[in-house]
């Protein structure tokens, strides 16, 4: 399918001189399957793993990846907090686009039990929460990898606004293959690889994370307005924290 990208002229704000800014900057216009192949080639086979949500925006990622290399381990994040229809939606992808190596990690159940027994932490403590349930358990996950994808987009907003194609991620290259991508690029993929909505979206949620903290949208909000509501938070922390586990 063919590759389109917003007609922005955004150009990363990264040093091509180093090892990474020089990857992040020949490949600041590919494509999302070259930038996957590149990856792959950078990495090498069983050191790269692409870690997924599930969630509304994740399957033209997976479904790119896919194109690439069907074995890929996708690292999913089972927080003990989602929707069945994301589970479901998980067992959905994984089957359609034939993807072998699906594994759904849990957080650490003395962690949980020690800092919330009472599974109220989403609502005093939002950080800690996000932290012992995603950010905690995916650090370990990504032990013996040397790097990942993601699929965080520009037109995302807020911190995602400026990402790089490729980055630093301590010992790890991150890669952001859908970088490139607007809204109607990500759009025109999914209907050209003919995946399905998450179940979610025909009930008016454009984001979708764990159940306490996921909200609709209203018309006209950013399509991640409905994520930690009025507290305050716009990320996990696997984007911003996992580096100081």
């Amino acid at each position: 399918m063919s590759f389109q990208r917003p007609g922005t002229g955004f150009t990363p704000a990264v040093p091509c001189s180093d090892e990474v800014g020089g990857l992040a900057c020949a490949l600041a216009d590919a494509d999302p399957v070259e930038i996957i192949a590149t990856a792959l080639r950078t990495v090498g086979p069983g050191q790269l793993c692409l870690v997924s949500s599930f969630g509304t925006e994740s399957a033209v990622l997976l479904a790119y990846a896919a194109q690439v290399d069907r074995s890929i381990p996708v690292i999913f994040l089972d927080t003990g907090w989602l929707f069945e229809e994301t589970l479901a939606y998980r067992d959905t992808l994984q089957a359609q686009l034939g993807l072998t190596d699906v594994r759904s990690i849990q957080p650490d159940a003395e962690r949980v039990a020690a800092l919330d027994a009472g599974r109220e932490l989403w609502f005093s403590d939002p950080d800690t929460c996000c932290r012992i349930r995603k950010v905690e358990p995916l650090a370990r996950a990504l032990d013996g990898f040397d790097g990942w994808l993601n699929g965080r987009k520009r037109y995302q907003g807020g911190l995602r606004a400026s990402i790089p194609v490729v980055e630093r991620d301590r010992a790890r290259l991150k890669f952001n293959p859908l970088a490139n991508l607007d809204r109607v690029g990500v759009e025109a993929a999914h209907k050209a690889f003919a995946l399905p909505d998450h179940p979610l979206v025909a009930k008016g949620f454009t984001s979708v994370g764990c159940m306490p903290c996921t909200s609709r949208a209203a018309a006209g909000e950013d399509s991640r307005a409905g994520r930690w509501r009025g507290k305050g938070k716009t990320e996990c922390g696997i984007h911003t924290l996992l580096s100081t586990v």
